[in-house]
């Protein structure tokens, strides 16, 4: 298990020698929520292939209390820096990546953030108010980003309210702190030779894509092909009645080479923005 500890040095120490946990601790929760992530790399594995991630998803607000700079405290711990920043306009969000220093096999961390004053001023006291009503000393706590959902349940009026606004912010007021995604490193697979035979794949076996954008997003000129299944589908009990919700999902990512031969570690945006439906329930509606 992660100890905690107030000493910030402390639990850098424990965490290094722990990286393997850790990330074993961010699945066995991730695939809680995501049981169809977990059905996948089981099925990956029974045609002969050993899965590698290649990132991590996380999101959050940029209140200071749990802005980028926070969550990703364990990661810095972790031995990761970090390489380069992202803005998505239509959606108000920005986000960092970051990458181990030493081990180019660790995942990435893609860590984004909903901009609260591109917002209403009622989505601002909404979201000001739910981490108002959280213990301050928790925010604190290392481990946060395996904690969940860190309030109490949450109102489905108000996640309506959210959802009016940003799908991404009544996902986070539901879901709370967690990998919102891990991704499977295609170039890394045996039996597969590309993005499409992967997504051939999964449908194959049931699985419904995120079409939003088209089925891959971006392209071998971009370096980069991405593509994610639609989230599972959890029940949350709300304070008014019980609702069925996106929880998380599991992406797709092929790498290519550039002119120098080195393989393309960063994000497209415009990818990324799409990928961000994932969890969009109309996805879900429009596909059943």
């Amino acid at each position: 298990m992660i100890v905690k500890t107030n000493n910030f040095v402390a639990y850098k120490n424990i965490i290094k020698m722990n990286l393997t946990y850790f990330f074993e601790e961010l699945w066995k929760q991730y695939t809680e929520k995501t049981p169809s992530a977990q059905k996948i790399k089981t099925l990956f594995e029974t045609e002969g292939n050993t899965v590698f991630n290649d990132h991590i998803a996380i999101r959050t607000f940029n209140d200071p209390r749990v802005n980028i700079d926070v969550l990703a405290k364990p990661f810095i711990a972790l031995g990761y820096e970090f390489k380069e920043e992202y803005f998505f306009k239509a959606k108000k969000l920005y986000a960092k990546h970051f990458e181990h220093k030493s081990d180019p096999n660790a995942p990435k961390i893609f860590i984004s953030e909903l901009l609260l004053e591109e917002f209403s001023v009622e989505l601002r006291d909404i979201v000001k108010g739910v981490l108002g009503t959280v213990d301050p000393k928790i925010f604190l706590e290392e481990d946060l980003i395996l904690k969940g959902r860190i309030w109490s349940n949450p109102s489905f009026d108000i996640y309506q309210k959210l959802l009016s606004a940003s799908e991404y912010a009544a996902w986070m007021y539901v879901n709370g702190f967690c990998s919102n995604h891990f991704t499977v490193d295609v170039n890394k697979l045996d039996t597969f030779e590309n993005l499409p035979q992967v997504n051939d794949f999964l449908k194959e076996n049931g699985f419904k894509m995120n079409i939003s954008g088209g089925e891959i997003k971006g392209s071998p000129s971009q370096l980069l092909e991405q593509s994610s299944i639609l989230a599972d589908i959890v029940t949350v009990k709300f304070e008014e009645n019980v609702k069925e919700i996106t929880s998380c999902y599991y992406e797709f990512s092929y790498r290519y080479k550039n002119a120098d031969g080195i393989t393309f570690n960063g994000f497209i945006a415009d990818s990324a923005d799409k990928i961000f439906e994932s969890t969009d329930m109309r996805q879900q509606n429009e596909q059943s």
